[in-house]
């Protein structure tokens, strides 16, 4: 049986962690409401961006390097994950999506792989998974000039013929309480026209476009490009903090409970001590007649 001293021990050590987890919680909340109002600002111009590039791109005779098709003999994944732990799941559900695609495409495709955020980089690196780059500290700096730096980088290699497809994979916020592993497409560029909205009925709409179809498309790809990684930086983002809330959530309720055995246990222990005093102290007197 643990001693007084060990058990009260262990409570100090409890509600130490307890004190830690609910402000790291709070820490959380805060930063998510942030976060959460940011990815609900950037989708609609990210799916308005969407919606003109499809009408745009639809038109005839449009051609453009980055909507390209071609046999798929080089792609490259970009994985998302954060820069800390104690979120859950958050890490782990991502890390094996990105297992299950390099297990399904290895040997169709040769795939590279880059990282945004220290917990992929450390989980290929142990794996001795080589990787082509590593975006290091984007999380902690989310930037619309970070998003594009990827873009960029991972458009010249496609326009090089380098890779013949770009995936996105990164965690989508639904709630505070879940995410989903998501792949996405970023190259070639697959316009969607609409963004999931109804077709308007009647004839399409005529555009007078200068200096022409060609110039505006060119201009507006590298932004759809930059949009489209920074929405998914965004969407990680949000993810990982309703992810650490609720875990953090978790933690607490957990200490708490752990603090209420903790506590029972002590009353029994010490009862049982006063009681086995209090037994020696009435055989020793019973002794002395």
């Amino acid at each position: 049986m643990a001693s007084l001293r060990d058990i009260r021990t262990r409570i100090r050590s409890v509600k130490s962690t307890q004190q830690i987890t609910k402000a790291m919680k709070l820490i959380a909340a805060t930063r998510l409401r942030k976060a959460q109002e940011n990815i609900i600002s950037a989708r609609p111009y990210a799916d308005a961006l969407d919606a003109v590039l499809g009408s745009l791109a639809s038109g005839a005779g449009v051609e453009h390097p980055l909507l390209t098709q071609r046999p798929l003999k080089r792609v490259e994944l970009v994985v998302m994950t954060s820069d800390r732990g104690l979120c859950g799941g958050f890490n782990s559900n991502l890390l094996r999506r990105a297992q299950r695609f390099l297990v399904e495409n290895s040997d169709a495709h040769e795939i590279r792989i880059s990282t945004v955020g220290r917990k992929g980089h450390d989980y290929f690196r142990k794996r001795e998974v080589k990787l082509r780059h590593d975006y290091a500290g984007v999380m902690q700096k989310l930037s619309y000039g970070s998003a594009r730096q990827i873009a960029t980088e991972v458009s010249d290699a496609f326009l090089k013929g380098e890779v013949d497809a770009v995936y996105l994979l990164y965690n989508e916020f639904i709630s505070a309480i879940s995410q989903r592993p998501i792949l996405a497409t970023l190259l070639p560029v697959q316009p969607t026209a609409g963004a999931g909205k109804a077709a308007p009925s009647g004839p399409a709409a005529e555009y007078v476009y200068e200096p022409s179809r060609d110039a505006v498309l060119e201009s507006l790809l590298p932004r759809y490009l930059s949009t489209k990684v920074y929405r998914a930086l965004l969407e990680s983002q949000a993810a990982f903090y309703g992810a650490q809330m609720s875990a953090m959530e978790s933690a607490t309720k957990n200490a708490t409970d752990l603090i209420g055995q903790l506590t029972l246990l002590y009353n029994r222990t010490r009862q049982a001590v006063i009681t086995k005093e209090l037994m020696e102290i009435v055989s020793g007197a019973e002794a002395l007649k």
